[in-house]
């Protein structure tokens, strides 16, 4: 079976449109039809019903489904199991939130490589929705994120939080900061809605920063009033850059391991896993984990 025809089929489980799957893909309306006709006849039967109202998926193919994503998980991890160029017997693909990178990184490094010395390790700085999209295809083993998109496939454990502190080159009062040189914050999907129900004032704020070494760099040279990691609002303070704007609420960032259903129980996840629990918990290891999707 044309792997092709999978990847089809499951992008058009995710639009239930014809048109919207060929946008996304990159090929004709047309070139989508054929396949699906190409799977339904290989399979025996009709996976999709169209309308007026849009596609919807018939019985057959809510069944098939789950097995389109297996197939397509397994053919990934096949290929690159066939095709890895490290030293290591095994490659460890691992996303980690771009935020994150400057957090604990070369300790993590330095532990995952202590934990499974035959292992050759490949770091990929990402958001939060292509490491979840990575995580349910294969292209990725392990995600470290501040984002997790529910999905059957994937499991997602909650590992500590990370803290976002106000600095203004021009205030250190909260009252005092000018709407017109704020940024807003957006380094995860829910921190603008958090931001909105703490500072309504400043939620129309023109320029909207989504990584915080940019927002960093923005302040230093255009300035205004932001919040940026509480490491990187110690060095700006420090620096005379910035000053703590000491009556802002800190905003919270839970941060998340993910990784597919089907690795949870591995040996070398169990293992990447209780690492990231001991570096992230605030209570060590003891802390009460959740589980998500």
């Amino acid at each position: 079976m044309q792997i092709e025809l999978i990847e089809t089929f499951l992008d058009l489980c995710t639009t239930r449109s014809f048109n919207r799957t060929a946008d996304r893909l990159g090929i004709t309306q047309s070139t989508v039809s054929g396949r699906i006709r190409s799977l339904e006849a290989t399979l025996g039967h009709r996976l999709f019903i169209r309308s007026r109202s849009g596609t919807e998926l018939t019985t057959e193919g809510l069944r098939f489904a789950p097995h389109a994503r297996a197939l397509l998980h397994g053919w990934t991890e096949a290929r690159h199991a066939i095709g890895e160029s490290g030293s290591g017997a095994v490659t460890m693909r691992i996303g980690i939130q771009h935020d994150l990178v400057g957090i604990h990184f070369s300790e993590l490094i330095k532990d995952f490589r202590a934990a499974l010395p035959g292992t050759s390790f490949l770091f990929e700085a990402d958001y939060s929705a292509q490491m979840s999209s990575d995580l349910s295809t294969g292209v990725e083993d392990f995600a470290i994120l501040f984002t997790p998109r529910f999905h059957p496939d994937l499991y997602f454990e909650t590992l500590g939080e990370i803290t976002y502190l106000m600095v203004s080159t021009e205030t250190d009062r909260l009252g005092e900061v000018n709407r017109e040189t704020y940024i807003m914050p957006h380094y995860s999907d829910a921190m603008p809605q958090i931001h909105a129900q703490m500072h309504p004032r400043l939620a129309a704020a023109s320029l909207s920063i989504g990584q915080n070494a940019a927002m960093v760099a923005l302040l230093g040279s255009l300035g205004g009033t932001a919040y940026v990691l509480r490491q990187s609002a110690a060095e700006l303070t420090r620096a005379g850059t910035c000053r703590l704007v000491g009556d802002a609420p800190p905003i919270p960032q839970p941060i998340y391991a993910g990784l597919h259903i089907r690795n949870r129980h591995r040996s070398m996840h169990r293992r990447l896993l209780q690492i990231l629990r001991n570096r992230f918990a605030p209570s060590g290891p003891s802390l009460a984990r959740r589980r998500v999707g």
